[in-house]
């Protein structure tokens, strides 16, 4: 005999939907020790991070392996067409999808913020009543290491100086508003809001959903978990260890170069050649290699504090030493002029603009924080568990930019002051020998310049074993303290993409490396757009924000009801009085008078 269903069948949540809130609000009252109990002792999140497991995925390891390996043996055995095939692919993503670069690019920073602003911002990335893991001033002083790397040394006083001296799109030469707005434009807002992003999707999903630790774990409201388990989840992991690559390497590559530089400029190399920068890159990995195996909380701890107090000492110095009132002068006017020209800065597209201009800088930019992403994204992650969504949104947002503006005004602000007096730093010309100029320009410069090339040391090695760590993890699904060993061959795999790049280069080194971190970088700006839907259909699942939509609809109906039964309390308490003046029922009376 077939089972008999009900003609209306109705679930538990509409049965209490149909109650009216007096009634629901009656109930909670008489329930008050089991509600409490029951917030007493919430239901722990068990973080899949966290897992004991050693696995290590061998198809996202073996796929993005491949492709390093062959993009290695490519650049050295056929180094020319390595580097044509890279400035073809670069035409091809520039005239294709600069537009959207630019475009999302403000997206990315509009988007961010109205998560912070809207009612999303309230909620915890971790468990509902948990604290932060860090103190305000250390969570802001590695916001800060973060936000200090080897593009900063390398463009902090090149990249204002070649404004100021070429111009920029739709403004002359020697405007020194347009120059600083364009460097903020580029190193400020922009950027972390991408690192938001993917910081923030990674976060909630690890720390308040307890997923694993990966960017493909941030699609399951998307995707679904099987599909986040299965193949697509793997790809998006594939393209995340790809870009964290690519855009390391570049880093690196910066690095280096900018290390011979600094070795040429103190007279200990005669020039920078393919055997020095051999040389550079081997004793530096090796020294990452011994600090990637001493453990996170050993010798990376060490170097990055190295790294903010060098830095702090570097840019007291040239401020101090430097044209000190200058530079003060600068950081308003830097502001104004970067809020007055941000639409137009960020309206910029090859139609409108310098195509070649706009591939060399902003869309370089872009494309280099998004292959940064992955990377600074998950090391956010980490650092920000148990802060309001708000918090970490803001502080993200604006700290390190803040920092970004103040290096730039001194260094940047330093450099053209220096134009302006005739003492140019500009030499030939190239980036990576600016920063030396611009110090040796100064008293004691020289022996500032050796704590310059230490510096880049040290950045090179940390830069190196973070992104290692990162990709590590994603190597063994998700893993928070991923095996030394993986993380050790990913960093000794990027270094050798990093040499290779500048290898293959040639005399035009930098541009290379440029092509490929723009080329690299594109399939993982489809990864960041996808993640802002992801993120806002997480966020409006979550219990806090669903608490706000339901705490809302109770509020109107309660209200609603109150109303009711004040109009109600109302009219019997006029009739009663009608009653007591007339001695009649007040329904009887227009009975009568109808009569």
């Amino acid at each position: 005999m077939a089972r008999q269903v009900p003609e209306e069948y109705e679930t538990v949540a509409e049965q209490m939907d149909k109650r009216s809130a007096t009634a629901q609000l009656d109930d909670m009252l008489h329930s008050r020790e089991e509600i409490e109990a029951e917030l007493a002792n919430p239901e722990k999140v068990e973080l899949a991070a966290e897992s004991d497991s050693n696995r290590i995925n061998w198809v996202v390891v073996g796929i993005a392996g491949a492709i390093v390996l062959a993009t290695v043996l490519w650049g050295l055995l056929g180094a020319d067409s390595f580097a044509d095939f890279a400035a073809s692919a670069l035409d091809v993503v520039v005239n294709n999808l600069g537009w959207a670069f630019v475009l999302f690019g403000t997206v990315f920073v509009v988007f961010v913020i109205v998560i912070a602003l809207s009612h999303f911002g309230t909620i915890r990335l971790g468990q509902v009543n948990e604290e932060p893991e860090f103190n305000r001033v250390s969570w802001i002083a590695m916001m800060f290491a973060a936000g200090m790397g080897i593009g900063l040394m390398f463009y902090g006083a090149s990249e204002p100086l070649n404004f100021y001296r070429d111009g920029v799109p739709g403004r002359g030469t020697e405007d020194v508003s347009a120059s600083m707005a364009s460097a903020m434009f580029h190193w400020t807002l922009h950027p972390w809001a991408i690192y938001a992003i993917v910081g923030l999707a990674i976060a909630y999903s690890t720390f308040r959903i307890g997923r694993k630790q990966l960017i493909s774990s941030a699609f399951v409201p998307l995707i679904g978990e099987k599909n986040a388990n299965g193949w697509v989840g793997q790809l998006i992991d594939i393209l995340a260890i790809f870009a964290t690559v690519f855009g390391t390497a570049c880093s690196l590559g910066l690095g280096a170069l900018q290390i011979g530089a600094g070795l040429t400029a103190a007279g200990f190399v005669d020039s920078v050649g393919n055997q020095l920068i051999v040389g550079i890159v081997a004793v530096l990995t090796l020294a990452f290699l011994l600090s990637a195996m001493s453990g996170v909380g050993k010798g990376i701890q060490y170097l990055s504090n190295t790294n903010m107090v060098l830095a702090a000492i570097l840019a007291i110095f040239v401020f101090v030493v430097g044209p000190t009132l200058a530079v003060l002068n600068l950081i308003p006017g830097t502001v104004g002029a970067y809020l007055a020209d941000f639409f137009d800065m960020a309206s910029r597209t090859a139609t409108n603009s310098d195509g070649e201009w706009l591939s060399s800088w902003t869309i370089f930019y872009w494309s280099w924080w998004i292959s940064w992403s992955p990377f600074v994204g998950m090391f956010l992650a980490r650092i920000s568990r148990g802060r309001t969504i708000r918090e970490f949104c803001l502080g993200v947002l604006f700290v390190p930019a803040g920092v970004s503006m103040i290096w730039f005004a001194i260094f940047g602000g330093t450099a053209i002051t220096m134009e302006r007096e005739g003492e140019s730093i500009w030499g030939d010309g190239s980036a990576e020998t600016q920063l030396f100029n611009l110090l040796h320009n100064l008293p004691a410069g020289e022996i500032v310049g050796v704590v310059a090339v230490i510096l880049l040391g040290t950045f090179f090695i940390t830069s190196a074993d973070s992104a290692s760590t990162v990709m590590g993890s994603m190597s063994m699904f998700g893993r928070s303290d991923a095996n030394p060993w993986v993380s050790a061959c990913w960093g000794l795999a990027t270094a050798l993409i990093g040499m290779t790049l500048l290898i293959s280069g040639g005399d035009d080194a930098l541009n290379n490396v440029q092509n490929v971190t723009i080329v690299a970088a594109a399939p993982f700006l489809v990864i960041i757009i996808l993640l802002m839907f992801a993120i806002v259909k997480d966020l409006s699942s979550d219990v806090i924000y669903r608490d706000y939509v339901e705490d809302a609809d109770f509020s109107r109906r309660l209200s609603r009801e109150r109303r009711i039964r004040a109009a109600q309390l109302r009219a019997k308490a006029l009739t009663e009085r009608y009653s007591e003046r007339t001695g009649r029922p007040r329904g009887a009376a227009a009975d009568t008078a109808e009569d």
